[in-house]
């Protein structure tokens, strides 16, 4: 992969909209030696070469927040001119259509698809935390080069059921397999934090910005 085309030529924006502790993720570019910036500017989020929708928490109080500012508008508005949108884990969540976390809330509609909650009927813990198997669905820029015995550290309790399976690229075992990294042309999302799982989460920050940042199809 070339570095050289994975580094910005501007900031990238990180979207700041009161959710959830992100220090890790801005630590994460720090080391990569990336540069990004925290923002709530919507001229700074709709412009940078890329944005990323981070956050933790709950979906209806995420949502609401990003209505709120209005920063829901800038994103969408990026997206329908074709600029590179990541969005991870709760990031990821409000990009599709809507969730059932306590309710039934409408999210942003970028992409296909509702987040639903793991069954405790199947035995399984709840959230999903922890260190999970990324397998390949499909063959794409962003995964290139990925080992096969690659593993990514998750924390959520929703997972995404109903969406464009054509979008999947990774998935991981838990009870179903759960859509852990999905792109649609400048889209990317990932379940998953890349900035809690280690070189793995490294390698595929670096392969995105290249993919999105260079273009490649």
């Amino acid at each position: 992969m070339n570095d050289q085309a994975a580094t910005p030529r501007k900031p990238i924006a990180i979207i700041d909209y009161g959710v959830g502790n992100i220090q890790n993720l801005i630590n994460a570019f720090e080391r990569l030696e990336i540069p990004a910036v925290l923002t709530a500017d919507h001229d700074v989020i709709l412009n940078a070469e890329l944005s990323i929708l981070p956050g933790v928490g709950a979906f209806k109080d995420a949502i609401d927040k990003l209505r709120n500012t209005g920063i829901d508008q800038v994103i969408q508005q990026r997206v329908r001119e074709g600029r590179p949108l990541l969005g991870i884990c709760l990031g990821m969540q409000l990009m599709f259509e809507a969730s059932e976390e306590d309710g039934d809330w409408e999210g942003l509609g970028l992409l296909k698809g509702r987040f639903v909650k793991f069954d405790e009927n199947m035995g399984l813990k709840v959230p999903h935390m922890g260190w999970n198997r990324l397998v390949k669905e499909r063959q794409d820029p962003v995964a290139d080069g990925l080992p096969e015995d690659a593993y990514a550290y998750y924390v959520h309790s929703y997972y995404l059921s109903g969406g464009d399976a054509r979008d999947i690229i990774l998935s991981s075992p838990y009870g179903v397999a759960v859509p852990g990294l999905i792109r649609k042309g400048s889209i990317v999302g990932m379940q998953f934090h890349p900035e809690k799982s280690g070189a793995v989460g490294e390698f595929l920050i670096r392969q995105v910005l290249a993919v999105l940042m260079g273009g490649t199809q």
